[in-house]
């Protein structure tokens, strides 16, 4: 059974930091590239960062350059996401997901998995 769990969230205050984790089970972590992405309530999903399945590439969106880092542990199933200065509009809540295109007998299919999502506030 498949299984990512984000913790970490909570309230901060502006200027502060959160390191997000998210726990995987039940599939092969090290062949699924992983992503943050982040929701506000009325907004689409938002890609935050993603790190490739080697954790040799990563990406980032614009308005979290340097102040989120993502990185991944292969041996222990865990992608981290690092966020410092925090400001008030990194209020979201946070999902983690994982993704995999494969090509089988010619044919594409993709294995995508999502976590419940935490919760994160940057309030004074």
């Amino acid at each position: 059974q498949v299984d990512l769990t984000e913790s970490g969230g909570g309230l901060v205050q502006p200027g502060g930091s959160l390191r997000l984790s998210c726990a995987a089970s039940g599939f092969t972590f090290g062949n699924f590239d992983m992503n943050w992405y982040r929701q506000t309530p009325g907004k689409e999903r938002e890609l935050v960062a993603n790190i490739t399945n080697t954790g040799g590439y990563t990406n980032y969106a614009d308005s979290v350059k340097g102040r989120f880092t993502i990185s991944r542990d292969n041996a222990k199933n865990t992608v981290i996401l690092q966020m410092n200065s925090l400001k008030p509009e990194d209020t979201a809540v946070y999902y983690c997901n994982a993704i995999q295109e494969v090509w089988v007998l010619g044919k594409r299919r993709v294995y995508d998995y999502w976590g419940m999502g935490t919760q994160v506030t940057v309030s004074s």
